[in-house]
């Protein structure tokens, strides 16, 4: 039994990763097509470059507030936002 509650576990944190990354070349995607340097966009969002880095390398904004800085800077609309969370909301579930 425990093996199988840890296969669950690895497949959820497997998930978990993969939609974190997805969401991550959104924002980077979003970021480059802006013109900013991770630097220039962290900055802008209130943020250190490091946690602006870790977002688009796979780890997702804790908090509302944060997601909400980096989308202002990318200019995304709610609905934009709104659709990147929704299709990588696996991110979010580790």
């Amino acid at each position: 039994m425990s093996m199988r509650v840890r296969c669950q576990n690895d497949l959820r944190q497997a998930n978990s990763q993969f939609w974190g990354r997805v969401f991550g070349l959104f924002m980077q995607k979003g970021r480059e097509k802006s013109g900013y340097s991770v630097e220039e966009a962290a900055r802008l969002a209130g943020m250190e470059p490091s946690a602006w880095a870790a977002v688009e390398a796979g780890r997702v904004p804790e908090t509302a507030a944060q997601l909400r800085s980096m989308a202002e800077v990318l200019k995304l609309s709610s609905a934009q936002l709104g659709t990147m969370v929704l299709l990588c909301q696996g991110a979010w579930e580790a």
